[in-house]
């Protein structure tokens, strides 16, 4: 069936299980295709090697994406221990190795207990991080040496699940890594290498949640192309990310005249539900009223 011949797409969500060796860009694309639909966009990117919990948001939706909290993301990862790269992962060239093959376990989780909690990173040199309004990569790209500045991250949990001794001066960790919005699980590989004095590099990411999203609500690409259609549609998606606020039906009324609603008494951005049970609105209070931040479903 052609895109033109489709029924509309309703707007929602769409959690993409993101393969290995695609740009966020090309699932993007991709699921523009099969949905038959322009109005896709992403929220927190994923590197082509990473694979995992990618968010989508399909038509109206699109609006929401600048405004969900997904400032907090889980990993699984692999690191190797032995060398360092330029990318600080498996995609860079190689810049030092030393024999990794007997650090002590102690050592290694001495060095991870040092990188949880609330710490100082400095993010990898080609990272999307802007410096006088041009991304690193770009500029390390472009033949030019990058100093990025430390920035403060949370790492909420820093977990070591198994470490293999893998010969030839190697050893790796897989972990499992809980942290806040904008830390790099690379940066950690490469600090915890140069911790142990032996450098390091990520192998391997999966993202397995990001914000209220996991890896349960997921789909590859080849299940959404056999079954086109949304993870969770509009409603589901705001009352999965964001407090709910129920408005009587005079209030309804009074919103779709562009009328503002008295603060509705929740913290930071909410859902607004008309008394039909769906979505109208995303407000926040300010003072006495709710400010509306984007009006999803005009009442009337």
């Amino acid at each position: 069936m052609s895109a033109s011949s489709r029924h509309p797409v309703p707007p929602g969500l769409v959690v993409i299980d993101k393969p290995d060796g695609m740009t966020s860009h090309d699932v993007v694309a991709k699921v523009r295709r099969i949905l038959g639909t322009r109005k896709v966009g992403h929220a927190g990117t994923l590197d082509p090697m990473a694979t995992g919990v990618l968010v989508l948001g399909i038509e109206r939706a699109t609006k929401l994406l600048g405004h969900l909290a997904l400032d907090s993301k889980a990993y699984l990862s692999t690191i190797r221990l032995g060398s360092s790269t330029t990318t600080d992962d498996a995609e860079g060239e190689v810049l030092s190795t030393a024999d990794a093959s007997e650090v002590d376990e102690d050592a290694i989780r001495a060095g991870v207990a040092k990188l949880t909690g609330p710490i100082e990173q400095v993010p990898s040199a080609v990272s999307a991080v802007k410096i006088d309004g041009k991304r690193a990569y770009a500029r390390v790209r472009a033949g030019e040496a990058v100093e990025i500045p430390a920035r403060p991250v949370t790492v909420h949990r820093f977990d070591v699940l198994s470490i293999r001794r893998e010969g030839e001066g190697v050893t790796e960790l897989d972990v499992m890594v809980e942290c806040s919005s904008g830390t790099y699980v690379r940066a950690l590989a490469r600090d915890l290498g140069a911790d142990l004095g032996v450098g390091g590099h990520l192998a391997a990411l999966r993202r397995t949640r990001v914000g209220p999203f996991d890896l349960r609500v997921a789909r590859t690409l080849e299940q959404l192309e056999g079954a086109p259609g949304l993870s969770l549609d509009l409603d589901a998606a705001v009352a999965t990310a964001f407090p709910r606020r129920e408005i009587a039906p005079r209030e309804a009324v009074a919103l779709s005249h562009g009328q503002r609603l008295a603060a509705g008494g929740l913290d930071g951005t909410y859902g607004v539900f008309g008394p039909d049970g769906h979505v109208v609105a995303l407000a926040k209070d300010e003072g006495p009223i709710a400010k509306p931040l984007v009006v999803l479903t005009p009442i009337g």
